[in-house]
């Protein structure tokens, strides 16, 4: 199974002529610690955003994308498994299975790179959604390994830092 399909990233212009991109290996948010988002701050624009990452997301071929990963060091992402969107505000994992799991995995800012990624096989956890209610969920299989690679983004952790020192 390849997790999150690594190809060339795609652009998408936003109205303020920006163009959204994703940032690639060696850029300096990626490794930083994501700040939370404050309750005030999901709003219409924080949604646009969330939007956006989507469209990306799905351009590139992936199936997670962070905010730090389109230079934005906020605590948000999105996923998308077999067509259903998750929009994820200041997540939180509560609990991790003993149980673990390995499974392949790449990165849309890491294009081209796979490799085997141990992980617990089942979380709980907690987040807020783009309308800023609290969700609480166990997730397992691809939901499962899917948040925890973006959560990592989040807390400024690569999937090639939890790879053994023999698969690098």
């Amino acid at each position: 199974m390849i997790f999150n399909i690594g190809r060339v990233p795609s652009e998408k212009a936003s109205e303020k002529g920006r163009k959204m991109k994703i940032v690639l290996y060696g850029n300096p948010t990626l490794r930083k610690k994501s700040e939370q988002v404050e309750l005030s701050h999901i709003n219409d624009e924080l949604k646009k955003t969330l939007e956006e990452m989507v469209t990306l997301m799905r351009k590139a071929n992936g199936v997670g994308l962070a905010a730090n990963q389109i230079n934005i060091g906020k605590r948000f992402f999105v996923l998308e498994i077999e067509g259903t969107v998750k929009k994820v505000i200041n997540p939180e994992i509560v609990e991790t299975s003993e149980e673990m799991a390995e499974y392949e995995e790449g990165c849309l800012s890491i294009p081209g790179i796979y490799k085997k990624v141990v992980r617990p096989e089942k979380i709980k956890v907690k987040y807020l959604n783009e309308n800023g209610e609290e969700k609480v969920e166990e997730l397992e299989e691809m939901w499962s390994r899917a948040f925890q690679h973006e959560y990592d983004h989040l807390e400024g952790i690569l999937f090639t830092d939890r790879i053994s020192i023999l698969n690098k």
